[in-house]
């Protein structure tokens, strides 16, 4: 079958088909690149298949002509490449590559990477290698990866700038500025303010903890010798205790900032503590302690809103504010107390028995704090509780007016022992503890006054008009008693109407209340004394009977008086007026303005009454005596001791009613006051038989009686009938 053709033949058959096949793939291939998209390529003559790096939605083969091969994000989920640490996926069309993170560089020097294994990336020191941005105001912290900038010791971030920022820019710390309450005048406060003025001038951040020691001095000087700050009216005083709080705890906090992390503490010569400190914002509690108070609060209260840097808690304590904090108001929660003492009450008295202690962070918005504060204050007194007293905890709090008062909104005790009391507060401002005494109104006792005190003055005014109408009883010695019921009526009118200090505040009422109701009882009392010296007339000089003319005693019972007044009104006019009665203030021994004259009279008048019980011995003694005479001094020496022992022992009652410790006294006191003028009607006007005889006259004339003339001519005639003992009933008078 072979044959020489044979081979060509075979070679030529052999080309034929693979001439055939190549003319059938190029003709699949073409129909391929016609059908399969962008980054594919053909599988067959039917399928497609996405390059590397891209997918379908329908798998990496797919056979719609419709299909589109996309990019696959190799650095995204659902299984993102590991770089390693440090690092970074970048992503790329078809594929990916690695790169350091900002704050890295890789140790081989080659830039990108595709897997762990080649990871070199190590951190970069932007503060040494000198690649930072930070301010000149700032210094340079190296980072994991990055860098901050700080503010410089003794500097503080600009209004609206966050510290610790690549961005933040400082600006030194100054002293703030504190200048004295607008309206006191007082060369005390000039010259401390001229003393912070100077060093505000010198100040220098690095020299922060000296300046807190030199202002603690400072206001230690004020307040130890405060010179005329003393003379200033209440209200001017409070104002001044309140705005040095408030500038002291601003100006402290603002130079702790120039402090370096950690504690400082101070204790000044006078007693005054200041304690600090100063770390960096965590959580947790701090304790901040000293012999006065200690502190303990969560320290992210601390941590101002906003401020990335170190936080600061201080306490600055003082025992010097108490001259100025004398006399100061308490608000009280008087729906409360009503229920606890079952009866109104109407303010309270306060001692203060602690430092006062001023708190103060770095957060400024402490009304409302996130956490309780706990604190324990040392008392440098310890006083044993009475009734309608307790300990409390109070802080310092400022009205609209600048002024200040203390409060408990917010603040409760929660125990004492060893000397101390423990408080919490869900805010923060100065602290301390007092002890409160309530004044609380007895409705008996306010029942028995105002009765009494109305029945004093039907009986004062009806002996006025006894005096003024009864001619048989017209002389010296009614003159004296007329004008002393007037004294007490207009006096005891007034205590009715104005005697109590609503609101606690010495006003211009209260003070006049006080200044007439001192001259109205003094007055008083030198009419009483008036009539001592009618009697020393009568029984000394010889049974004359002739004493002082109307002229003399109306300006001896008016004139000293007033000049007295005038006298305690021109020295010292803020004696006038207390915190709960219009009268005379005990500070300064001004109290003795009233208390030394009545006492000069009392002591005067019982030397008289002696003299004259001594005269009337002796003339009952003699071998002639004038009974009927002898016996009308006797009468009218033994009504005016009466009226002496009745008017003074009420006014010893009445000094001690005005501070009261006992609920006996007020009821002692009430109840001889109201007694006063029914006494002196029984005793002038009641037992005396001519103003009987009048006051008969007088009703049968009411009453419109017929026999009105009849019977006072059988009364004339009764009494020469029998007149001794007609005489013996009135000239006793007992």
């Amino acid at each position: 079958m072979g044959g020489p053709h044979s081979g060509p033949f075979l070679l030529f058959h052999v080309l034929c088909f693979l001439l055939t096949l190549s003319e059938v793939g190029s003709q699949n291939n073409k129909a391929c690149a016609l059908r399969c998209p962008p980054k594919s390529s053909c599988v067959n003559g039917s399928a497609c298949r996405c390059a590397p790096g891209f997918t379908s939605s329908s798998g990496e083969i797919f056979t719609d002509p419709l299909e589109s091969c996309d990019d696959i994000n190799e650095c995204g989920p659902p299984s993102p490449v590991y770089c390693g640490s440090s690092a970074d996926c970048q992503n790329t069309e078809g594929g990916y590559y690695c790169t350091c993170s900002p704050g890295y560089e890789p140790t081989s020097g080659v830039t990108t990477f595709q897997n762990e294994s080649e990871n070199t990336c190590q951190d970069v020191d932007e503060c040494s290698s000198g690649k930072h941005q930070c301010d000149n105001s700032t210094v340079c912290v190296n980072t994991v990866g990055s860098y901050t900038c700080h503010c410089r010791q003794g500097w503080v971030p600009k209004p609206g700038i966050r510290d610790k920022q690549m961005t933040t820019i400082c600006k030194e710390i100054t002293f703030p500025a504190w200048t004295a309450p607008p309206g006191i005048k007082s060369q005390s406060l000039s010259a401390f303010f001229e003393r912070v003025q100077k060093m505000s001038r010198d100040f220098k951040p690095a020299m922060a903890k000296t300046s807190m020691q030199n202002l603690v001095e400072s206001v230690d000087d004020l307040l130890k010798s405060s010179g005329d700050l003393e003379s200033l009216d209440q209200s001017s005083k409070h104002v001044i205790v309140t705005h040095l709080l408030s500038g002291l705890e601003q100006i402290l906090r603002t130079l702790a900032k120039a402090i370096s992390k950690g504690s400082f503490t101070y204790r000044s010569l006078d007693g005054t503590e200041l304690s600090l400190v100063v770390q960096e914002q965590g959580k947790g509690n701090v304790t901040v302690g000293q012999s006065h108070a200690r502190m303990l609060l969560d320290w992210a209260v601390a941590a101002a809103a906003g401020e990335s840097g170190p936080s600061m808690v201080g306490i600055l304590s003082s025992r010097n504010m108490e001259k100025l904090l004398a006399n100061a108001s308490l608000e009280l929660d008087l729906e409360k107390l009503k229920e606890t003492y079952e009866s109104p009450v109407r303010g309270a008295k306060v001692m203060l028995l602690s430092a006062v202690s001023s708190v103060f962070l770095s957060n400024t918005d402490t009304e409302k704090l996130d956490s309780n504060v706990s604190f324990a204050f040392t008392l440098h007194k310890q006083p044993e509780l009475k009734p309608r007293q307790e300990l409390i905890c109070a802080f310092w709090k400022k009205d609209s007016n600048g002024n200040g008062f203390w409060a408990t909104s917010g603040c409760w005790k929660m125990g004492s022992g060893n000397g101390s009391i423990t408080c919490q507060c869900s805010h923060l401002s100065s602290f301390a503890i007092l002890m409160a005494h309530y004044d609380v109104e007895d409705p008996k006792l306010a029942l028995i006054t105002k009765v009494g005190l109305a029945l004093s003055l039907v009986c004062l005014l009806l002996c006025i008009l006894t005096f003024l109408l009864v001619r048989p009883i017209q002389g010296s010695r009614t003159t004296v008693h007329l004008h002393l019921c007037i004294c007490l009526f207009v006096g005891s009118a007034i205590f009715l109407a104005g005697i109590e200090n609503e609101g606690g505040e010495v006003g211009t009422r209260c003070r006049l209340v006080a200044v007439l109701l001192h001259y109205c009882f003094l007055a008083a009392f030198c009419w009483m004394s008036l009539e001592g010296v009618e009697l020393y007339f009568l029984v000394v000089r010889v049974f004359q009977g002739q004493g002082l003319r109307k002229l003399w005693l109306c300006l001896i019972g008016y004139g000293v008086p007033l000049i007295i007044v005038g006298i305690s009104a021109g020295a010292y006019s803020k004696g006038y007026g207390r915190e709960k009665f219009c009268w005379l203030n005990f500070e300064g021994g001004f109290l003795w303005s009233f208390v030394g004259p009545v006492t000069f009279i009392v002591l005067g008048n019982a030397i008289i009454f002696v003299i004259t019980v001594w005269k009337l011995t002796q003339k009952f003694s003699e071998i002639n005596p004038d009974i009927k005479k002898l016996k009308k001094v006797r009468v009218l020496t033994i009504t005016a001791i009466a009226q002496l022992f009745v008017l003074g022992c009420t006014w010893v009652f009445g000094l001690l009613l005005f501070d009261p410790e006992s609920w006996v006294l007020s009821y002692i006191f009430s109840i001889l006051n109201c007694l006063q003028g029914f006494f002196l009607f029984v005793l002038y006007c009641l037992l005396n038989k001519k103003v009987r005889e009048e006051y008969h006259k007088w009703a049968c004339m009411v009453a419109g009686n017929r026999y009105s003339e009849f019977a006072t001519t059988t009364s004339g005639s009764g009494s020469g009938h029998n007149q001794t003992q007609a005489l013996r009933p009135s000239e006793s008078g007992m």
